[in-house]
C-alpha cells in the first residue's frame, strides 16, 4: 500500500514507552505498523517526539484500519484524534 496523499483528517498518537510489544497492531495494520528492534511496535513513517511517543497524521481512507489497530491494543497505548476539533476517538 502506498501512502495516501489525501487530506489528513486524523492523527495517530502512540504512547510507545508503554507499548508491551504484543504485535496486535502490526497484525491488523501491517502497512502502518511494524515491530522495531527493541521489541516494541512503531508507526511506519511516524514522527518521533522528545518524550519517545510517536504521531502521524492520516486520511479518512487510512482511518478504519488504524482504528482497528488501536482497538486491538491490549494496553491502550494507541490513540486516534480527529484533527478538526482534537477530539480523542480512542
Amino acid at each position: 500500500m502506498t501512502e495516501d496523499k489525501s487530506e489528513k483528517t486524523h492523527k495517530i498518537e502512540h504512547d510507545r514507552p508503554n507499548c508491551i510489544g504484543c504485535g496486535a497492531c502490526v497484525a491488523v495494520a501491517p502497512d502502518f505498523w511494524e515491530m522495531d528492534d527493541d521489541g516494541k511496535a512503531k508507526i511506519l513513517k511516524g514522527k518521533k517526539k522528545p518524550d519517545e511517543t510517536q504521531e502521524k497524521e492520516i486520511s479518512d481512507g487510512e482511518f478504519k484500519v488504524n482504528m482497528e489497530a488501536a482497538e486491538s491494543c491490549p494496553v491502550n497505548v494507541i490513540h486516534i484524534k480527529r484533527l478538526k476539533d482534537d477530539e480523542k476517538l480512542i
